[in-house]
């Protein structure tokens, strides 16, 4: 078999990213979890992940700072989901203005998450 796409996932809920986790990696990914925005700009620098799936509102360095850096900073195409509370329109329309690749409110359902992250691994 050949590697498993590398996904780092950036989500300070450590429930949700341990479903996630678990869910994604039974399709067949490589999760590499980060528990703030800090902490996901280091693993996408070491791993140079196929995708990024990062919440907004996290600890330290928000989602959008993490795709403003790998956007400016990395200069990486790689496709980054996006994850926020509802309500926050002002905030989902930054993150694509910064390069995010799609967006999904919270709550949201991890068989839509599988969906959208095999449409962008295709």
């Amino acid at each position: 078999m050949s590697n498993p796409k590398k996904i780092v996932l950036a989500e300070d809920n450590s429930v949700l990213s341990l479903l996630l986790k678990f869910r994604l990696e039974k399709e067949g990914y490589k999760l590499l979890i980060a528990v703030d925005g800090k902490q996901a700009i280091e693993l996408i620098e070491e791993h140079d992940p196929e995708l990024i799936l990062t919440d907004i509102m996290m600890p330290f360095v928000s989602g959008l700072e993490v795709i403003s850096h790998v956007r400016n900073k990395l200069n990486l195409q790689t496709p980054i989901i996006v994850f926020s509370s509802a309500g926050q329109e002002e905030i989902v329309l930054k993150a694509f203005d910064l390069g995010a690749t799609d967006f999904m409110s919270k709550p949201f359902s991890p068989h839509e998450l599988v969906i959208r992250v095999k449409r962008l691994l295709i």
